[in-house]
């Protein structure tokens, strides 16, 4: 196998590595992912590199029906964990390499039959399992990448872990919907983009700069091939692009801060000239909300629509996102003097809230934007994050308009109910997504408008201190910080 390369040095302050992709795609929502990996990894031939902040061998990525021209016994598990055994077993050369944030780690021994599949790798001479504790403390390895033969790259939102698995129609109760251990989940809508060619050898050099900071030893780059693990039923939205890569990584040992991703939302931001369509799990961020409001403050502002989950998971998010989330929505919409922003959460046919971790962007239909991180200010500078993205603006991407539009109508679709080749004309019709939304049946499938809550004084004062969401390593115990959400003028503290 050829050697990695080591150049680390970016580009340009909010972008790592411009590369080309000969096929993308972005993927919505986990059903279709998981077995659209279970074909990727099945035409591997050299190196599975696997990258993800959970990881759960139990979950089902096949329905271990389909027979793949194999004899009846050599029929594909349907669980994770032994569908990778059973594919090392079957590929002589196939390595398989997990590296998984560290944190919680214990509780893959209370994971029933994970610590089997995880002693089942580490017998095998070709499977090897790490957990990444290469960052301060308090920050997380948050990224979700997988590259297979240095031909094939996935990255986005998606970890191959439970509670991630649902369909775009998000059904109410839906039985398939279920964790390893039996009990049913709400319905999650998320997504992450497929590529091929150049940008998955560049994605393969990080990954594997990955695992050696993690302490995984140096991998080689796989040797060229021809062969593609491109999915067969996979019809490409995207052909011959130039992607872009970028990242966030906070300083630890040798490897020096980076924070790409934070200049980039700065930069996409400031180019809107129509719009900017986001979803996104939480809406924290200093930096994003002051790029928002400055464009809101403008005369002739585009209009932002972000969707977003009720509320975050746990006692602990919902401290540290949600009570910003409110401060900064408050914060923004006093800029907003011509109505051009809004948040909205959406609800399935049943009026369960769907759970929103998805982290897309789509501005003016000439930029669509998909990876790891979050709208908060630990996707900024403390977490290690990767997004990828296609700028229609660069030489050689104009094509890719038509796709983004195509896309950015589906998301819209599949969030009020409707069938994608009517909102086109809707929007026509209503002049802007927040007016069409508006005017969508709420009897089915929906967007509601977010409406924030009253919070008491400790809830203001943990949420403008960014106590739980620092901006940087060292300020993570810091429980006063001079200013905190509120420390430039661009914002006004809300009462």
């Amino acid at each position: 196998m050829a050697e990695p390369s080591n150049d680390d040095t970016p580009v340009s302050p909010s972008v790592w590595r411009y590369a080309r992709a000969s096929r993308a795609f972005v993927v919505i929502d986990a059903a279709d992912y998981f077995h659209l990996m279970r074909d990727a990894m099945l035409a591997a031939e050299q190196r599975i590199l696997l990258i993800g902040w959970d990881f759960d061998t139990r979950i089902l990525i096949g329905d271990g029906r389909r027979w793949w021209n194999l004899p009846r016994k050599r029929i594909s598990p349907a669980r994770l964990g032994a569908f990778v055994v059973w594919l090392a077993n079957r590929r002589k050369r196939l390595e398989v390499r997990v590296l998984k944030w560290n944190f919680g780690a214990m509780k893959a021994m209370f994971r029933g039959s994970m610590i089997l599949d995880l002693l089942r790798w580490w017998r095998h001479p070709r499977i090897d399992f790490k957990l990444d504790s290469a960052h301060p403390l308090g920050c997380s390895h948050h990224q979700k990448i997988v590259v297979i033969d240095d031909k094939f790259a996935v990255c986005g939102g998606i970890d191959m872990a439970g509670d991630r698995w649902d369909t775009s129609e998000h059904v109410e109760k839906d039985p398939r919907r279920r964790r390893p251990g039996g009990q049913l989940y709400g319905p999650w809508h998320d997504c992450t983009m497929m590529l091929e060619g150049e940008v998955a050898k560049v994605l393969g050099d990080y990954g594997r700069t990955r695992w050696e900071q993690a302490g995984g030893g140096a991998l080689a780059a796989c040797d060229p091939q021809e062969e593609s693990p491109w999915p067969a039923r996979l019809d490409a939205e995207f052909h011959d692009v130039e992607v872009g890569i970028a990242r966030t990584r906070s300083q630890y040992g040798n490897a020096h801060e980076v924070r790409e991703i934070e200049a980039l939302f700065i930069e996409q931001i400031g180019r809107a000239r129509r719009f900017i369509y986001a979803e996104n799990q939480y809406f924290a961020s200093r930096k994003v909300a002051e790029a928002i409001a400055l464009r809101l403050a403008e005369p002739d502002p585009p209009e932002v629509v972000l969707v977003m989950p009720e509320s975050s998971h746990g006692w602990l998010e919902q401290t540290a996102m949600d009570g910003a989330r409110i401060r900064l929505h408050r914060a923004v919409k006093d800029k907003d003097h011509a109505g051009r922003f809004s948040v909205w959460i959406p609800y399935n046919a049943g009026g369960t809230p769907i759970y929103v971790h998805s982290k897309l962007l789509i501005v003016d239909d000439e930029i669509l934007r998909v990876g790891s991180a979050n709208m908060n200010n630990r996707s900024m500078g403390l977490d290690s994050e990767c997004d990828v993205f296609i700028d229609a603006a660069r030489p050689g991407n104009a094509s890719a308009v038509s796709g983004i539009t195509r896309l950015r109508h589906t998301l819209l679709a599949e969030h009020c109910g409707l069938a994608p080749e009517t909102v086109a004309p809707l929007l026509e019709r209503h002049g802007s997504m927040a007016a069409m939304i508006d005017a969508s049946p709420m009897t089915r499938k929906c967007l509601k408008r977010f409406v924030p809550r009253d919070l008491g004084d400790t809830e203001k004062a943990l949420a403008d201190a960014e106590v739980l969401d620092p901006e940087r390593p060292e300020e993570m115990l810091a429980f006063y910080r001079r200013g905190g959400l509120f420390k430039s003028r661009i914002l006004r503290r809300p009462r």
